[in-house]
């Protein structure tokens, strides 16, 4: 079996329906043999570009385990859903469990930035060019 990272971009007037319609996914995946290795609800964001007129979407990611032809059942699931706006199947080395940089805790991200660029030389009053 091979490894595959999903992410889903659902219609936001059907948010609602997004967890009956992992459970049915993961149903899928069961059924075919697979398993879920890692599941992420990002919520509700704001699309770069409008996708049909609307200006938001949830997103879902989800790393899965599964033979081909579960697959193909999933993403015609996928492309015969009226509520799923957009679908990106990649497929992946080995298992993914570990968050990924969407999902980090905040405080978290914001510490790593603040590492990234902070100048801990103790140069700051030199002028631009002495550096």
């Amino acid at each position: 079996m091979r490894h595959y990272e999903i992410v889903l971009l659902v219609h936001p007037d059907q948010s609602e329906q997004v967890p009956a319609m992992v459970e049915r996914y993961k149903g899928m995946v069961g059924a075919g043999g697979g398993q879920v290795h890692r599941y992420e609800d990002w919520g509700r964001r704001q699309l770069t570009f409008p996708i049909s007129k609307v200006h938001k979407a949830h997103y879902i990611l989800m790393n899965i385990e599964c033979d081909q032809k579960t697959l193909d059942d999933l993403t015609a699931s996928f492309r015969f859903s009226d509520a799923v706006l957009r679908n990106l199947v990649v497929k992946m080395e080995e298992a993914v469990t570990e968050p990924s940089p969407m999902a980090r805790a905040p405080d978290e991200a914001s510490a790593r930035r603040h590492e990234d660029f902070g100048d801990d030389d103790g140069d700051d009053d030199a002028p631009m060019g002495a550096r």
